[in-house]
């Protein structure tokens, strides 16, 4: 299997660098992105200490798109459309895995979703064709990623309108540790959007911090 140049951005954050941890310990190179080039610099010196290894860079989110094969959006819904438009030029060509969850503070726990029902779609339409979006790891508890000695028990469900771009999703779920699931057309990314805020709301009432999804009937 191929090994990418990523770039996550939003990586300073809790779910961002732990994914960037994970596939730069598979071996990818990985540059944190961020809107502030030394913030993102920072996030990548902690996390090359829990490496061991100069595996992870830090750039301004500009820079680290330009320099990808696969860009990974990991921002607030809030900020996720003006995110992407900003950096529309520069994913021309790539493929772009947005992570966003329409999660309205502060009723997480609510399903919230935008007129065109998912948030991902929308960033497809407003990208275009010359982007190949792919919408993967909404439902994977981010405390756990960072822990390289945790096994997650949690599938990813990976959609995407491109065949080839959602293969490379299933391929980068691999490569964290997580079990990748072909769920098909972008489209059905609203299920993964939407189950957020339940399975936020089973953690809160069964007091656990990361349930997950598993996906039965499934060899391996």
């Amino acid at each position: 299997m191929s090994n990418y140049a990523i770039c996550v951005v939003g990586g300073t954050g809790a779910e961002g660098s732990g994914l960037a941890l994970r596939w730069a310990r598979h071996g990818h190179n990985v540059i944190i992105g961020s809107r502030d080039g030394d913030k993102a610099k920072a996030a990548a010196t902690e996390l090359n200490a829990l490496l061991s290894a100069e595996k992870i860079r830090g750039a301004s989110s500009q820079e680290g798109v330009e320099a990808a094969d696969v860009v990974v959006l990991t921002v607030p819904f809030a900020v996720q459309m003006s995110t992407a438009e900003g950096l529309r030029e520069a994913l021309r060509g790539k493929i772009l895995i947005d992570v966003t969850v329409p999660l309205v503070p502060p009723k997480v726990f609510r399903v919230h979703l935008p007129p065109s029902d998912s948030c991902v779609v929308a960033v497809q339409a407003m990208l275009g064709d010359q982007v190949r979006v792919v919408s993967a790891f909404q439902n994977v508890s981010a405390h756990k990623l960072k822990n390289l000695d945790c096994q997650i028990e949690c599938d990813v469900l990976v959609t995407a309108d491109d065949k080839e771009a959602r293969q490379v999703g299933i391929q980068l779920a691999a490569d964290a540790g997580l079990r990748g699931i072909d769920a098909g057309a972008l489209a059905n990314s609203v299920v993964a959007e939407a189950l957020t805020s339940a399975l936020i709301w089973i953690n809160r009432t069964y007091k656990i911090p990361d349930a997950g999804i598993k996906i039965t009937g499934l060899a391996g």
